[in-house]
C-alpha cells in the first residue's frame, strides 16, 4: 500500500512539475523519456526513413521504433505502441510519430492522431506527429523539408520547434520557387524546445529575410453575429481596439447573413487588390454560432463554410507572399470536454495548486508535408495557393466554443490580453501563450455543474516569422 501511495504522489510530482514549469516559463519541461515511433508503408524508400531517424536523434530521440506496415495496420500499430509506453508506468517527457505513406492514401489521419492521444502516460505531454506523403518513382533524395529538417535541427537546437518549422517553411517554399508549402497544426500550450541544451542559454537569431515584411497597408475585416450572441459586442470592441493599437485600417459588419458573409469577404478582396499603395497584411475575424461540422452560421441561420471565405482571400493578387490571419470565434461541434489526467482527493488538488486535468485536445502537433518538396495538384494543404494562411479557432474540432455573456469569449478576449501585453513577440509564439491561458481555464458550460474545458487549433502555412509590431518587448520565455 505504502509503494503505491509513493508511486502516486512520485508521478503527481512529476506531473505538477511540468505543469508548474509550463505556467512559470511556457514552455514543456519534458521529464520523462522521449519515445520516437515511425510508421511507413510498403515502398517507402530507405533514405527517407533514414532521414527521419537522423531527425530523430538531432532531436534527442536516443532511440526510435521503425515499423513497415500496411495503411490499413497503421492504427494497429499505433495501439500497440500506446499500449506500450502506458505499460512504462510512469509520465512519458514527449512522443514524436512520423506516418510515411504515398500522397494522397493517408486519408483519415486524426484517427491515427487520437489513437495515440488515448495514450495515459501522455497525459499533458506533447505529442507531435510528422505526416509524410511520398511520391512512387520520385528521386531518392530527400525534398528540400526533410533536408531543411534534418540541418536546422543540428544548427539550432535552443529554438523551440514552431520556430524551426517556420524556419523550415521558408526554406522548403525557397527551393520550390513557393509552387509548394507545408502545413501545420497545433494545440501546443507552450514552446516545444527538443535540443539536448540547457533551456536557459541565449537563442540565436533567425535571419531577417525570414521575416514578414509588414510596412505597407494593413487591412483588417471584422464580420460578427451580434444577434443571439450575449458578449459578443464586447468581442467586437476588444478586437476593433486591437487592430486599432496595431495599425490594421478596419471594416466591421455586424449581423451578417451568411450571403452577406461571402459577399463581405469579396468585397474585402477586391478593395486589396484595387488599392495603389502595398499591402503587407490582412486580418479576418469571423464571429458566429457553428454549426455541428464546423460551418458558420449567419444572423439569418443559413450556413457558409469557413474554407470558402477563406480560399476567396487566397485569390488576392495584393496579398500573394503576405501573411493573411483569420479569427474564428465560433462552435465546431457540440463536444464539451471535461478534460483528462488523474483523479485526485480535494486535499490532492490543492496541493498540486493547479486543476489536474488538461484539455483532451491539447498538447498535439502534427506536420503535414512533402518527403520530395513538390507541388501536388489542386488546393490541397500543401500547394502555394494555401501558404502564407494562420488560422486560429476558438475551439478543437467538433467541440463547443465558449462565450461569457458579461465578458466576451474566453479566446478573443485572452488573445487580446497577450497581444497588448507582448506586441512585439512572434506571432505563433503568442499564440501559443493564448492557448496556454484559454486551457488553464475551467467553464461551467449550459449543460449542468461539472467544469469544462477549451482548447484552441492553431493551423499555420506561414513561411516567416510574423511580428506585428517589431522592436517592443518580446514574449519572457522566448529564450528556450
Amino acid at each position: 500500500m505504502a509503494f503505491l501511495v509513493a508511486g502516486t504522489l512520485q508521478v503527481a510530482s512529476q506531473m505538477a512539475d511540468a505543469r508548474q514549469s509550463l505556467e512559470r516559463k511556457g514552455k514543456y519541461g519534458l521529464q520523462g523519456p522521449r519515445v520516437a515511433l515511425i510508421l511507413s508503408s510498403p515502398g517507402v524508400l530507405d533514405s527517407t526513413v533514414a532521414v527521419l531517424e537522423g531527425v530523430f536523434r538531432s532531436l534527442g530521440f536516443e532511440s526510435c521504433q521503425k515499423r513497415e506496415a500496411s495503411l490499413q495496420g497503421f492504427l494497429g500499430e499505433l495501439a500497440g505502441f500506446r499500449e506500450q509506453l502506458d505499460a512504462l508506468g510512469g509520465p512519458v517527457g514527449c512522443a514524436l510519430v512520423a506516418l510515411v505513406a504515398p500522397r494522397g492514401q493517408l486519408r483519415q489521419p486524426q484517427q491515427l492522431v487520437w489513437e495515440l492521444n488515448r495514450c495515459r502516460a501522455l497525459w499533458g505531454c506533447p505529442k507531435v506527429f510528422l505526416l509524410l506523403s511520398t511520391t512512387p518513382g520520385a528521386a531518392p533524395e530527400p525534398g528540400a523539408f526533410l533536408t531543411g529538417l534534418s540541418q536546422l535541427c543540428g544548427r539550432f537546437p535552443h529554438w523551440s520547434l514552431l520556430q524551426l518549422l517556420t524556419e523550415v517553411f521558408y526554406r522548403t517554399a525557397k527551393e520550390s520557387e513557393a509552387s509548394y508549402c507545408p502545413v501545420l497544426r497545433s494545440s501546443l500550450r507552450g514552446a516545444l524546445c527538443l535540443g539536448d541544451v540547457e533551456p536557459w542559454e541565449p537563442q540565436p537569431e533567425p535571419s531577417l529575410s525570414t521575416h514578414y515584411e509588414l510596412s505597407g497597408t494593413r487591412a483588417a475585416l471584422l464580420l460578427s453575429v451580434i444577434r443571439g450572441r450575449p458578449g459578443a459586442q464586447h468581442d467586437v470592441e476588444a478586437l476593433g481596439g486591437l487592430c486599432q493599437a496595431l495599425n490594421f485600417k478596419t471594416t466591421l459588419r455586424t449581423d451578417p447573413t451568411a450571403q452577406a458573409f461571402q459577399e463581405e469577404m469579396a468585397q474585402f478582396r477586391e478593395g486589396l487588390d484595387a488599392r495603389r499603395v502595398p499591402v503587407s497584411c490582412a486580418l479576418v475575424a469571423l464571429m458566429a454560432h457553428g454549426g455541428p461540422q464546423g460551418q458558420l452560421l449567419g444572423a439569418d441561420g443559413q450556413e457558409v463554410q469557413p474554407e470558402a471565405l477563406v480560399q476567396e482571400l487566397s485569390r488576392c493578387r495584393a496579398l500573394w507572399g503576405c501573411p493573411k490571419i483569420f479569427l474564428l470565434q465560433a462552435c465546431r461541434g457540440g463536444q464539451r470536454d471535461a478534460g483528462v489526467g488523474p483523479t485526485a482527493l480535494p486535499w490532492f488538488r490543492r496541493w498540486l495548486q493547479a486543476s489536474p486535468t488538461t484539455p483532451s485536445h491539447a498538447d498535439i502537433l502534427q506536420i503535414y508535408a512533402d518527403a520530395q518538396g513538390r507541388s501536388s495538384g489542386g488546393p490541397t494543404p500543401g500547394s502555394s495557393d494555401q501558404a502564407d494562411i494562420l488560422m486560429v479557432y476558438a475551439a478543437a474540432e467538433g467541440c463547443v466554443a465558449y462565450r461569457d455573456d458579461e465578458k466576451g469569449s474566453d479566446f478573443i478576449q485572452t488573445l487580446v490580453e497577450v497581444l497588448r501585453a507582448y506586441p512585439g513577440g512572434e506571432l505563433l509564439e503568442l499564440l501559443t501563450e493564448v492557448n496556454r491561458r484559454v486551457c488553464e481555464l475551467e467553464v461551467l458550460g449550459p449543460d449542468g455543474q461539472r467544469r469544462r474545458k477549451a482548447c484552441l487549433e492553431i493551423r499555420s502555412s506561414l513561411r516567416r516569422r510574423l511580428c506585428l509590431q517589431a522592436g517592443l518587448c518580446p514574449l519572457p520565455f522566448r529564450g528556450c
